[in-house]
């Protein structure tokens, strides 16, 4: 499972969750700061990540769509 990391998490997570998650890539770095969180949950399920968020907006999109990926991972 690749982990898509939300910009309200630490860049610096993505290198330690690597061997665990090989993939994984924060926002950031796939040129998504500051878009809209439906532009980060169709880019997430076009690339196969699961998202991972401390923003309770992406549940509500969770509830809505269903998750991008086959679960849904959230640091709230």
């Amino acid at each position: 499972m690749k982990l898509l990391l939300d910009e309200n998490l630490s860049r610096r997570l993505v290198p330690r969750i690597e061997d665990l998650f090989p993939g994984s890539a924060h926002v950031a770095s796939e040129g998504l700061l500051q878009a809209q969180d439906i532009a980060v949950w169709e880019y997430a399920r076009s690339k196969g990540f699961s998202i991972v968020t401390a923003n309770a907006d992406f549940y509500e999109l969770a509830t809505t769509l269903g998750p991008p990926q086959g679960d849904m991972a959230s640091a709230a």
